[in-house]
């Protein structure tokens, strides 16, 4: 080819190749077959045949993928990869050789080629340095926007916060959205899990299709099998209609199970073959129905720890921890207090017809605190402190006690006292019993706080021996369900 230098070629009237490939060899033959098919399947190529040539057309354009055959400089074909390797790391690097032997191929892979691959080169070769580029340069493309949007927005997608954690998250969001694979988010209780698996979905291609939610916690074996894979009619006494279960109206969109670890030993086993054989069987049917969905699965506990103690089933937990995702905690992320605390105080004004602010001195406590309800309790104290507020300025004087009085090395959490271990169910009653009196008495915020129903704390206060209404001083259940 004298060393000219030819154009990039594009395929037909596509306005934006998939990416863009450069051939360095003199062999016309495989450069002309390679250029019909690379841009059958989408993508622009250009070819040369020496190094010169190559190096001033990679600092003039941007290349994607250069294909190279080592031999083309004979001794300094290593010597080529390397460079190339510095001057464009961006770059993925193919070598290309009829006569490759174990040293050569060693030498260009130590040199810095990606790959290796023997002339002839199949069509199947090309088609998967294509797509594998084409993928590679869609999620650059992605999290390149995403950090725009956090430039212009604290948020993403209902999450929000700007600390390097977060970020992370953002981008590995717009990496899973794209598949359609399992993913395991695992994070402390109020940590926002179900916000987490929500933005997948949205920032997914199946966004417009349902988002079907279930918490598997406290759920029976025969609550469990009926919330997730309905019944056929009768099949349930007093049922005179089919109902559809969680898996079947997940149908094309996303399924979220909360709580997966807690799911019941008796369902998980029928839950592992609907995922293997994509179609979901009623209680009481005579066969099943074909169904496609993505699952999210969610855990504040240990679920290794569950396969390991053979409560939860080591098939299921790999079936559905394909791609993990890990919500830090509150205290791991404090940059982000601040900026929650105005977001959340940006709602609650909206819905209470008053712009709450909050004091200078407030905010150093919100920051200061280690929130071991995470943001469900920043939401909670922030509602609370806009419910008793006497103005639109919110000072510490709102807050829960926890957060404005430090505590002794010996309080914690109420777990170890006078160097013992509490039971249990001492540790129960003492965490119900704190939040009620740090709270003045608020049941319906107290349940929400603890992560309980309202029924449970009614039993577990009963069970403690105290009876309506609460003994101490305050609103009660006449304070505002925030």
């Amino acid at each position: 080819m004298s060393g000219a230098m030819h154009a990039f070629v594009s395929q037909g009237q596509i306005p934006a190749p998939r990416c863009t490939l450069l051939i360095l060899d003199d062999d016309r033959s495989w450069r002309d077959s390679a250029r019909e098919f690379v841009q059958s399947v989408g993508a622009s190529i250009a070819y040369v045949d020496n190094e010169p040539s190559a190096m001033r057309m990679m600092a003039s354009r941007s290349v994607d993928v250069i294909l190279i055959n080592p031999a083309i400089s004979a001794a300094e074909g290593v010597s080529l990869v390397s460079k190339l390797r510095e001057s464009f790391p961006e770059t993925e690097i193919v070598a290309v050789s009829a006569d490759a032997t174990v040293d050569s191929v060693l030498a260009a892979l130590k040199a810095g080629a990606h790959q290796f691959l023997r002339k002839p080169v199949s069509q199947e070769d090309l088609r998967a340095i294509v797509d594998r580029t084409a993928d590679r340069l869609d999620a650059s493309r992605q999290e390149r926007e995403a950090r725009e949007r956090l430039k212009a927005d604290p948020g993403f997608l209902g999450l929000v916060g700007v600390s390097a954690e977060m970020q992370k998250l953002y981008r590995m969001i717009t990496r899973v959205s794209s598949s359609r694979h399992p993913v395991m988010i695992v994070g402390e209780s109020g940590t926002g899990k179900e916000k987490l698996a929500r933005a997948i979905h949205n920032n997914g291609s199946a966004r417009s299709a349902p988002f079907v939610a279930v918490d598997c916690k406290s759920l029976s074996s025969e609550q469990a099998e009926t919330e997730l894979f309905g019944h056929a009619r009768g099949a349930v006494p007093g049922s005179i209609r089919p109902r559809d279960g969680a898996l079947l109206l997940a149908d094309g969109g996303t399924l979220f199970l909360d709580h997966v670890a807690e799911l019941p030993a008796e369902v998980q086993g029928k839950l592992l073959r609907t995922l293997q054989d994509r179609e979901v069987r009623p209680l009481g049917a005579s066969k099943g129905v074909p169904c496609d969905f993505r699952i999210i699965a969610a855990s504040d506990t240990d679920i290794e720890a569950a396969v390991q103690q053979g409560t939860f089933r080591r098939d299921l937990f790999f079936r559905l921890n394909v791609v993990t995702l890990r919500l830090p905690p509150l205290r791991e992320r404090k940059e982000d207090i601040q900026i929650l605390a105005e977001f959340i105080l940006q709602r609650v004004s909206a819905s209470r017809g008053c712009h709450f602010v909050l004091s200078p001195e407030a905010t150093k406590f919100l920051i200061a605190y280690d929130w071991p309800g995470n943001v469900r309790e920043l939401e909670n104290c922030l509602e609370r402190g806009a419910a008793i507020s006497t103005g639109a300025c919110i000072g510490p004087d709102a807050f829960p006690s926890e957060l404005t009085q430090p505590k002794s090395p010996c309080q914690g959490n109420g777990i170890i006292r006078r160097g013992s271990i509490l039971p249990l169910a001492e540790v129960e009653k003492q965490a119900i019993l704190g939040t009620l009196q740090q709270l003045h008495g608020d049941k319906i915020m107290a349940a929400r706080l603890l992560g309980i129903g309202k029924t449970t704390l009614y039993r577990k206060l009963k069970e403690y021996g105290f009876a309506d209404p609460w003994p101490v001083a305050g609103t009660g259940d006449a304070a505002p369900d925030a």
